[in-house]
């Protein structure tokens, strides 16, 4: 579908090609195109911007990473069709292993994700071949690799499910999550809860990282000023304000 880039809605109209896309080539389930829908809605009632909580929550992620000793950033399917780009630009600036993890599993969905995620410039893709398990999950989304998210000290899980959150936090991870929904069992139990729109969260990320990178100091304050449940209030209130 050709859409003028004039139209109002120009990034969200092009959001849902890039999924429908995904999903024709068997990187998204339609499950996933249901919860597209449920964060968008999110992303319309934060007026489709970056607003200040969320950029707050942005730079405490870049200094994590920053400082970080084993990154991973996990990766699913709609993570993969909306910005795989995206996610290997970031993971090259922190040096991190990227890695598929996937709650509706299948080996051929896993090998299609990895594939795509390398045609975008992503090297060494973990998860095709996982050899470790997240304790306390019983879904799928408990195998992974024990290279990467297994032994890794800090996670960036976008759009994330809240169940394998809690179960990360609960193995000592720092568990950086970026979600929409500001209620979500994902924000309400990540490290740190960034609610914006994927594609927007990392490049800011992406962004910021650099200045933390060289400003260790700088990283460990914003660490350190961060109150995740003062900064989701903000969210909240901001969606409040909205409504009024």
């Amino acid at each position: 579908m050709q859409v003028p880039k004039s139209h109002p809605r120009y990034r969200s109209l092009m959001t849902r090609e890039k999924l429908v896309e995904g999903f024709r080539g068997g990187l998204v389930v339609p499950q996933g195109l249901i919860a597209q829908g449920r964060a968008e809605a999110f992303d319309y009632l934060l007026g489709e911007r970056t607003i200040a909580p969320a950029l707050q929550a942005e730079k405490v992620v870049a200094a994590y990473l920053a400082l970080a000793r084993r990154p991973v950033i996990s990766v699913n399917g709609n993570v993969a069709a909306l910005a795989p780009r995206e996610v290997v630009k970031l993971a090259g600036a922190i040096q991190a292993r990227i890695e598929v993890n996937l709650f509706y599993r299948t080996e051929e969905r896993v090998r299609r994700v990895a594939a795509h995620l390398g045609m975008a410039g992503a090297r060494g893709v973990l998860g095709t071949r996982p050899h470790a398990r997240i304790p306390g999950l019983k879904s799928r989304r408990a195998l992974c690799s024990r290279e990467g998210i297994y032994s890794a000290d800090v996670i960036l899980v976008p759009l994330e499910d809240g169940d394998r959150t809690q179960a990360l936090v609960k193995m000592g991870k720092t568990v950086l999550a970026i979600d929409l929904n500001p209620l979500s069992r994902t924000s309400q139990d990540a490290t740190v809860a960034v609610v914006d729109e994927l594609t927007r969260a990392l490049l800011n990320i992406t962004k910021f990282v650099g200045r933390m990178k060289e400003n260790a100091d700088a990283a460990e304050r914003a660490i350190h000023s961060y109150d995740r449940a003062a900064n989701l209030r903000a969210v909240c209130a901001h969606l409040v304000k909205r409504f009024r």
